[in-house]
């Protein structure tokens, strides 16, 4: 496969599948999401891009109605989130998300494994992940380009939905207090290193690197760093970085803890 201008080209004649941009909304029961999930359908948005996350075993498929009403797709239950328990996916991009969270999935009844892996946004996983922790539930849906991505962010505010990037802040405004007491105990300004440290924490959550040693992704944390380091000249990153990192897992490495127990 060849890659030009963000297209992916199987060969000749075959059918051209743009870069697509997950949009999630963050609503308060799996009733709100589902509601938000019909009247995406309703506007003419494609099953096939809009998937569902909610915490809990919903023993149901998720059909289609002869009307247009709900249907997304492939539907799996999985024993996944630290802090969760049991969480439904529906649709081929939550399953995708379920397995790169680190579920067990075996085969999916309508839909293959591979089904929505490209557009993963595996950089949002952890915050969907706190979102299903606090009983919420998470509509994602793929949008073509940048008028359909305003689009359904105007549907999600409209049906009440939070923003992805407000629940991230909210995720971190519950761990700052902890996190900077824990940093500044080491000499440190907190204040000044938030930023990269937060940085650090988050990258420890990263769907490809939880669980691993700082070390054990060198090169790619090396690489952030660079880019931290372009971005920001001048700043002291590094020891902020490797400090949130350090604690992003033994976060992580708490809630498994707290599952196991």
């Amino acid at each position: 496969m060849r890659k030009q201008s963000g297209v992916a080209i199987e060969g000749a004649g075959q059918e051209r599948r743009c870069n697509l941009q997950a949009i999630a909304g963050v609503f308060l029961s799996r009733d709100d999401a589902e509601r938000a999930f019909s009247t995406l359908r309703a506007s003419g948005v494609s099953a096939s891009k809009t998937s569902l996350l909610t915490p809990g075993d919903v023993r149901r498929q998720f059909q289609e109605s002869p009307d247009g009403g709900l249907s997304t797709g492939p539907t799996l239950v999985a024993p996944l989130l630290p802090g969760v328990g049991l969480v439904t996916g529906a649709g081929v991009l939550a399953i995708a998300i379920l397995r790169a969270a680190g579920a067990a999935i075996g085969a999916v009844a309508g839909g293959s494994l591979e089904d929505g892996a490209e557009d993963l946004p595996e950089e949002e996983i952890f915050v969907y992940e706190d979102v299903l922790r606090k009983g919420r539930s998470v509509v994602i849906v793929l949008a073509e380009d940048g008028s359909a991505a305003a689009i359904i962010r105007q549907s999600f505010l409209e049906q009440g939905a939070e923003a992805i990037d407000a629940a991230r802040q909210a995720w971190w405004i519950g761990l700052r207090d902890a996190e900077g007491d824990h940093y500044s105990a080491s000499g440190r300004n907190f204040a000044n290193d938030e930023k990269f440290y937060r940085l650090g924490f988050e990258a420890a959550l990263h769907a490809r690197t939880r669980c691993k040693e700082f070390d054990q992704v060198s090169a790619e944390m090396a690489s952030k760093l660079e880019d931290l380091e372009q971005q920001y000249p001048g700043a002291q990153i590094e020891e902020a970085f490797t400090r949130g990192y350090q604690r992003g897992r033994e976060h992580f490495q708490a809630l498994c803890d707290e599952r196991a127990a």
